[in-house]
């Protein structure tokens, strides 16, 4: 959107007119192309201050949702009223920066108070993991809103989201009850608590990512119902062994879920896996109105002290016959000491936008909504593992490898292997073979490659000391190279030309 009002600036006033009556302009996005791991601001301040100028007081009335970046957000708020503005998403933010806004700039402060409805945020990673001005941030915007229904903090994009501790805030605020959908990153289960017991009555949507589930937490009586609860994604990604002590009795209580997605990574100790006949006589049978449960739950399981029979993976598909669950696929993996093994169960399709490539054999199958995989292996990966991976993960965005063992066989096929919606790719902890294979265009074509993590090593292994032909290498389009103690050559712009 920002380059097409960019490029109406300068055209006359009939034609200008034509354009922007044809425009969606009820859905006003004034942000560029966006490198989320940049610190440069994404428009040109000149076309900013030009479209401020010329084209929003032309199409304010008409503007019902707007997104806006932290660098030009005042300038774009300062520029007209926007009388049916009900939708504002800010993204790139500063958590400093954006506290300051909230805090003294009048113009944002009275569109959250009086007309915004839906509210979005994207934060750039804070310097502290839990940070305190983040929490309270969220408890002022809280406080602000007052007519504020469904709120995205800091969960927009799949790569950058900001844990929140805010257990201590909400029960120490007065806030406004009017809030049916939340979408969160939260530290820890104790959070999770305190948004469903506590001012958000109406609440009927949860979507929320939690950092670990640990104790100290406070009992959770199963008997306690939360009746307006209908819609819930919770997700895990750390391993938890309170399963059975915390998240059981917890889900006890949604009797009226009517959605309800979970993600789950489970420890265990002398037990088994978790399978169909569990979650349904555990809690999935109390959900009467459950009209679709979509899950992906890994179970480890470590049995040194009482031996266990584990059941086959023939066993845990015949446990989720009869209960009413859709197609689900699982795999077992017992190794050769029989004491560590895992279960990995999920519903198809597969409905996660990410996946945590397991330490065993991979199981083909189509993951349209993967953006972001994250791979690790005590085994070399060989190139005809991310041949496969591009054709089973083909939306893929962000892709994270940890293998430091080298590549056995390098004799790559010459058919070469395509990622085309990949824009941010992570080896730096990964052997060089990989940066060889990813990184030079006769192995690996990466038409949107933007961002690059990578160890100093490696790349000037690859390179040979930045003396190799620069066209070699899928480095054209990176904007934004993490490298430790990386010493820029003479010849850098040749090599990174958009950094």
């Amino acid at each position: 959107m920002i380059d097409v009002l960019s490029s109406i600036v300068d055209v006359n006033q009939r034609f200008r007119r034509l354009v922007l009556d044809s425009l969606y302009i009820r859905d006003l996005n004034i942000t560029s192309i966006m490198n989320i791991n940049s610190h440069k601001t994404s428009i040109n301040t000149q076309v900013l201050s030009r479209i401020c100028s010329n084209i929003l007081p032309q199409i304010h009335s008409q503007v019902h949702t707007l997104t806006v970046e932290q660098d030009s957000m005042k300038q774009i708020l300062h520029a007209a009223n926007y009388p049916q503005l009900y939708s504002l998403s800010l993204v790139n933010c500063h958590e400093v920066t954006l506290h300051r806004y909230l805090t003294s700039d009048l113009i944002l402060r009275d569109l959250l108070t009086k007309q915004i409805t839906h509210l979005n945020i994207d934060m750039k990673k804070p310097e502290e993991l839990c940070s305190e001005i983040v929490s309270n941030m969220f408890a002022l915007i809280l406080s602000l809103c007052k007519k504020l229904i469904a709120l995205d903090f800091c969960d927009m994009f799949p790569i950058r989201q900001c844990q929140s501790l805010i257990f201590h805030v909400i029960s120490k605020i007065s806030i406004s009850s009017t809030l049916i959908k939340l979408k969160i990153n939260v530290v820890g289960l104790l959070d999770c608590l305190y948004i469903l017991d506590g001012p958000f009555v109406c609440l009927s949507t949860l979507i929320i990512n939690i950092g670990e589930i640990f104790h100290p937490c406070p009992p959770i009586d199963p008997k306690k119902k939360l009746h307006q609860l209908k819609c819930l994604s919770f997700i895990v990604h750390s391993m938890t062994s309170e399963y059975n002590e915390l998240l059981v009795p917890l889900f006890c209580r949604m009797i009226n879920l009517e959605e309800f997605k979970l993600y789950l990574y489970v420890g265990r100790f002398d037990s088994t896996y978790i399978d169909g006949i569990q979650l349904y006589d555990q809690f999935l049978i109390y959900m009467t109105q459950l009209k679709k449960f979509t899950f992906n739950i890994n179970t480890v399981v470590d049995n040194m002290n009482v031996k266990v029979k584990l059941p086959s993976n023939e066993d845990i598909q015949r446990s989720f016959i009869g209960r009413g669950y859709q197609k689900v696929a699982s795999y077992v993996n017992i190794d050769s000491s029989l004491w560590d093994s895992e279960c990995h169960i999920y519903s198809l399709p597969y409905d996660f936008e990410f996946y945590v490539y397991p330490d065993n054999p991979f199981h083909r199958g189509i993951f349209h909504k993967v953006r972001k995989l994250k791979m690790s292996d005590g085994n070399p990966f060989e190139h005809k593992l991310f041949k496969i991976i591009s054709q089973d993960f083909p939306f893929l965005e962000f892709l994270y490898i940890f293998n430091d063992d080298p590549v056995e066989d390098k004799q790559y096929s010459s058919t070469l292997i395509t990622f085309p919606y990949l824009t941010f790719l992570d080896l730096n902890g990964t052997h060089v073979d990989y940066a060889e294979l990813f990184l030079l265009v006769k192995n690996m074509h990466l038409p949107r490659l933007m961002n690059l993590s990578i160890n100093y090593e490696s790349l000037t292994t690859i390179t040979n000391n930045f003396t190799n032909d620069p066209t070699l290498y899928n480095f054209a389009n990176l904007t934004s190279l993490q490298c430790q103690k990386f010493v820029s050559p003479k010849n850098c712009r040749k090599y990174f030309p958009l950094l």
